[in-house]
């Protein structure tokens, strides 16, 4: 059984309707599963309208019937149609921009059809959803728009520029959308995971040698869950951040302080 939100006290999302994007599996369904349990209605953006298991966490977690909206964030024109169209119809209190895509090749080995699909889901289709959806926060005169950026924001990677490039861009977008609309009381900050278990880590962990290397660095020993997420993405969504703008919190077991 989970905590009823108003226990959640300043924490307690209750009565504020959250967007989550690429909420079918991972980091996505896990918060989307948290902010049930805190009290807010989902509305879930994915790619199709598979989302059975989210929605079962979703009402294992105290939530309503969620709304799905679909659109394939390869498509960042489909995308923005869909966000606009969303806001005509519903007020969105809390966007999550968690969507996104990884392709694992050498820089010359890289395509430009590869860089352009990562860019596409991971930074273009995110500013797709964010600005129909953060100008109506600013005008509304409240909101907060939570991004999952990366490690990888602050670092090079290897072997994945276009996920490397498109992280930096979206810590810079959230740094810029800060600046613009904190002042009309929307905090649009952003989460920076470690690294978790999640289909985009499925080749480093099935890897032994890149496994033992990558976990002998956090000094948490262990890799992360999309549940160790939770925590950080509520407190941001919720009014004990109101004051919190601009800013990226890493969510890393410690491996940015190595």
């Amino acid at each position: 059984m989970t905590a009823a939100p108003d226990s959640f006290g300043q924490f307690s999302l209750k009565g504020r309707t959250a967007l989550v994007t690429g909420a079918r599996r991972g980091i996505g369904a896990a918060i989307a599963a948290g902010y049930a349990a805190a009290g807010a209605e989902l509305i879930l953006f994915a790619r199709d309208a598979a989302l059975e298991d989210t929605l079962e966490a979703i009402k294992q977690n105290g939530g309503g019937e969620a709304t799905i909206v679909t659109a394939d964030f390869a498509e960042p024109d489909a995308v923005e149609a869909a966000a606009t169209e969303l806001v005509r119809t519903r007020q969105v209190d809390i966007l999550v921009n968690n969507a996104g895509t990884i392709r694992r090749a050498p820089a010359a080995e890289t395509s430009t059809a590869d860089w352009r699909h990562v860019i596409d889901v991971n930074l273009n289709s995110t500013w797709a959803v964010t600005r129909p959806i953060g100008a109506a926060m600013a005008e509304r005169g409240a909101g907060k728009i939570v991004t999952i950026a990366s490690l990888l924001s602050f670092q090079g990677g290897i072997t994945v520029p276009a996920y490397t490039a498109s992280k930096h861009a979206v810590a810079g977008l959230t740094r810029a959308l800060a600046n613009e609309w904190g002042a009309a009381g929307v905090q649009v900050n952003a989460i920076a995971p470690g690294y978790i278990s999640t289909d985009n880590t499925t080749d480093l962990r099935a890897d032994p040698e890149r496994e033992t290397a990558i976990r002998s660095r956090i000094p948490a020993g262990r890799w992360g869950r999309p549940d160790d997420l939770v925590g950080a993405a509520v407190f941001l969504a919720s009014s004990a951040a109101d004051y919190v703008n601009g800013h990226i919190l890493a969510v890393d077991g410690g491996w940015l302080a190595r």
